[in-house]
């Protein structure tokens, strides 16, 4: 491609194509957490907990039985996505993610499409998930769902200010607790099973009508978009790789051993669930929390809900950061007009990007009163496709002097892209046409700013840098 763009030289300026200038070098965030920092904060990101409690139970609704097996395709899935997430964030080790990596692979119009569909993703879940806490901490407290929401999310935002490291500290302790949650929850399940492993295949849920419907093959490739929703907080794994020490050893392992970890503490509670549910009714009504106080006490229940209310906490409080680290970039970049990129582009004294900071936490507080119902479909399908396009970076990722760059290399290259490229379509083609719709057209108005605004002035502006110390 003619417009991709080639990593910062250690003596450039922060606009690539500009003369170089020492005094217009870009800001970089401070390297400060290794890899257990950096998965204490991923996995808190994937926040197995409030997956399981807040998006499993949909999954139930219309998946049933075949729940576990979705979500068990959808992490094998994964792995060929974490791959090509470990190769291009150890090239590309920049707090821009994946716009970052597919606009120097790819080019910087597939790069910018790639930053629209992350942002809409990270804006709107974070809200999403805050609004469930009320749902958890209605055995102490009934509250309002928007105004609990709006609270996690400031708190979250307060949190997100602080330094990185602290934080790490903070999401890790709170990381603990859904942990343990998860953990009584699928030792509930398995010691109150109804039915056996074979369940887990059965392809059963409950219909409208209340008698036992089929669950068939296109309705678990449907939910696929979902499954990937799941278990995508790896990513944020590459969202600090330009706060990680050694970027080129660390990206990878933090990237991979997030997703082992996070599959596991999903897919095992789902699987006894599944089976300790007494019956496909109860299962398919995904009202996990009346389970576990019907296999165990009201105390328990009342434990279990509380820890998950700490863990969206927790998720809210990774998500900001990582919202945040995403709004700087674009700043850091030239993605706007030069009085936005210089507001979002300020550091605070704890090294943290607070201007972005903020602009993603306060909106997010707001969104938490705006119905948000068929944003889940709309999410699915953004993820689906930005996995497509980082794929596709991948499959580029070799060429030129890349090939000789030192990285982290995935295994079956490039099978391992090309497999992800036509699978990732294919979910995509059996998507709903609304969420499809949506989701197409704020791409279309994307690469209208795009054609309009920042392409003619393609020297100044949309100029994806790489930290001068990325070979660390």
């Amino acid at each position: 491609m003619t417009d991709t763009l080639r990593p910062v030289d250690q003596a450039a300026s922060g606009d690539l194509g500009a003369p170089a200038q020492a005094t217009d070098s870009p800001k970089t965030l401070k390297r400060s957490i290794g890899v257990v920092g950096g998965t204490l904060l991923t996995l808190s990101c994937v926040t197995p907990a409030s997956t399981l409690f807040v998006v499993v139970p949909d999954l139930f609704g219309s998946l049933g039985t075949a729940t576990a097996l979705t979500i068990a395709i959808g992490s094998l899935l994964c792995i060929a996505v974490a791959f090509c997430y470990s190769e291009l964030g150890t090239l590309i080790p920049s707090a821009g993610g994946e716009y970052a990596m597919v606009s120097t692979m790819a080019g910087r119009l597939a790069g910018w499409l790639v930053f629209v569909l992350s942002l809409l993703v990270v804006m709107i879940v974070p809200p999403v998930i805050a609004m469930g806490t009320a749902d958890y901490l209605a055995p102490i407290a009934h509250l309002d769902p928007a105004m609990t929401g709006a609270g996690v999310m400031l708190l979250a935002t307060l949190a997100g200010l602080l330094d990185l490291r602290a934080n790490a500290w903070i999401t890790g302790i709170f990381l603990v607790l859904e942990v343990i949650a998860a953990g009584v929850v699928a030792m509930l399940g398995f010691a109150h099973s109804h039915r056996g492993v074979d369940s887990l295949v059965s392809m059963q849920v409950a219909g409208p009508n209340g008698h036992t419907d089929a669950v068939t093959g296109m309705l678990v490739i449907s939910g696929l978009a979902i499954a990937l929703f799941a278990t995508q907080g790896f990513s944020t794994a590459v969202y600090l790789s330009e706060e990680l020490e050694h970027p080129r050893r660390n990206v990878a392992r933090t990237v991979l051993a997030t997703l082992a970890i996070s599959s596991v503490i999903i897919i095992v509670p789902v699987a006894a669930i599944t089976m300790g549910a007494s019956d496909i009714k109860e299962l398919t009504s995904g009202d996990l929390s009346a389970m576990v106080t019907a296999w165990s006490n009201s105390a328990v229940g009342t434990f279990v809900s509380l820890c998950v209310a700490l863990a969206i906490i927790n998720a809210g409080i990774v998500m900001v950061i990582q919202n945040s680290r995403v709004l700087f970039a674009s700043a850091r970049d030239k993605a706007w007009p030069e009085p936005v990129n210089n507001v979002f582009s300020k550091l605070g004294r704890f090294g943290s990007p607070w201007v972005a900071t903020l602009a993603v936490g306060v909106p997010g507080a707001l969104l938490c009163f705006v119905n948000l119902d068929t944003l889940y479909g709309v999410t699915g399908v953004s993820v689906t496709g930005m996995y497509l396009l980082v794929a596709i970076a991948a499959l580029l990722a070799r060429r030129g002097h890349h090939k000789h760059t030192p990285a982290w290399r995935m295994p079956l290259w490039p099978a391992m892209p090309i497999l992800l490229i036509v699978v990732l379509a294919y979910i995509l083609s059996q998507q709903e046409v609304t969420y499809l719709l949506w989701t197409g057209g704020i791409t279309a108005v994307a690469t209208l700013y795009w054609a309009f605004y920042l392409r003619p002035r393609r020297d100044t502006r949309w100029l994806v840098s790489i930290p001068e110390d990325a070979q660390v």
